[in-house]
């Protein structure tokens, strides 16, 4: 496996940093003030008993159309219906998008965009959805400070979801509608059957075989079987050690030319280890994954290495704690690692930590 040169990162400069800094600060200020008034939509007035009361109606992306209850008529819900005359909040975003991709951040495909819009909208990563595989990986750029080159790019959308696991986190009635949220894009995405589920965790347009969604999970008792989530209504694919990934995830501003979507992502240390952990899972018929897994843990460590070690050390620390068989598929990924890029000096670096310890 040839070397490469240090590996595969660029800084991007002060400016496009501070623009992508303040886009994800105005991101998360949108979102957390956003309103039914910034819903497509109207407000309307029902009378109960001689008393009006104001409902807000609008039509979700599938063409259902749905009314929230507001509140009765009174001066703080009048205010919030004058509201909808301003520009959306949202609209505050786009010029802050194109500026920071102008600039130099990565950018998403605008059909890429469109999906991982939709889903948020649905409320995927309200309930703890996260994205992840490539599109994490574009993200982590943006995060860190620097660009990955043009070759970090895939047709392939991968999102995971704790399953059972994060219910204790969620209102009891929480209920999104996934593949409601997919067939509303109109873009031929069908979920592909397995051997044990009438309705599988991937969907492709069978047109366009390489542009696909995975839905990912951790390995509960069942084992590999898909897991069908009763709240989410998608099935899910279990994958041995996605738990590590999903603990301390983290927000993201993805950018593109059509608007910003806030999702959760993996932390970018725990993202990096866990390729390693999986990547002697993936030898053989899957060797072309798995070179890519090396690629990208490479890159973010290298990367992370000169602006925030301690997070991956932090992240080893968890990973070597969790016994044999987690701490000899890392050692394996970290020996292909060496052989890779051997420039990172990866196996000094995190085993001193464990010895150091002793």
């Amino acid at each position: 496996m040839a070397n490469r040169p240090l590996s595969a990162f660029s800084e991007l400069s002060s400016v496009a940093q501070a623009a992508y800094a303040q886009l994800l600060e105005s991101a998360l200020a949108v979102e957390h003030s956003r309103t039914v008034a910034d819903l497509p939509g109207s407000f309307v007035t029902k009378s109960v008993k001689g008393r009006e009361y104001w409902y807000y109606q609008y039509t979700e992306p599938s063409g259902r159309l749905r009314q929230l209850y507001v509140g009765p008529d009174n001066d703080a819900v009048k205010q919030l219906v004058n509201r909808k005359a301003d520009k959306p909040v949202t609209d505050a975003l786009l010029p802050m998008a194109r500026s920071a991709l102008a600039l130099g951040c990565a950018g998403l495909l605008p059909r890429h965009y469109q999906v991982i819009r939709r889903l948020a909208d649905y409320g995927f990563f309200h309930a703890g959805g996260t994205l992840i595989g490539t599109h994490a990986f574009l993200a982590y750029g943006n995060m860190l400070g620097v660009g990955w080159g043009g070759s970090a790019r895939t047709q392939d959308i991968d999102f995971a979801h704790p399953g059972k696991s994060v219910s204790l986190l969620l209102a009891p009635d929480f209920d999104v509608h996934i593949h409601e949220a997919i067939e509303s894009l109109g873009m031929g995405l069908l979920p592909v059957a397995s051997l044990t589920s009438a309705q599988g965790a991937s969907y492709l347009n069978p047109r366009e075989p390489d542009f696909r969604l995975d839905f990912l999970t951790v390995r509960h008792r069942n084992g590999d079987a898909p897991y069908e989530h009763p709240k989410l209504h998608i099935t899910l694919q279990p994958l041995k050690f996605m738990e590590f990934s999903l603990e301390n995830i983290q927000q993201a501003a993805l950018i593109s030319t059509a608007g910003v979507v806030l999702a959760n992502v993996p932390h970018p240390a725990r993202f990096a280890l866990h390729k390693l952990i999986v990547y002697g899972e993936r030898e053989g018929a899957f060797a072309a994954k798995a070179n890519k897994d090396l690629a990208q843990a490479a890159s973010l460590l290298a990367a992370m290495k000169q602006h925030r070690a301690w997070e991956v050390e932090e992240a080893w620390a968890d990973l070597a704690s969790r016994g044999k068989g987690w701490l000899d598929r890392a050692r394996h990924g970290l020996n292909a690692l060496e052989r890779f890029a051997p420039e990172i000096e990866a196996s000094a670096w995190l085993e001193k930590r464990k010895t150091s310890r002793k």
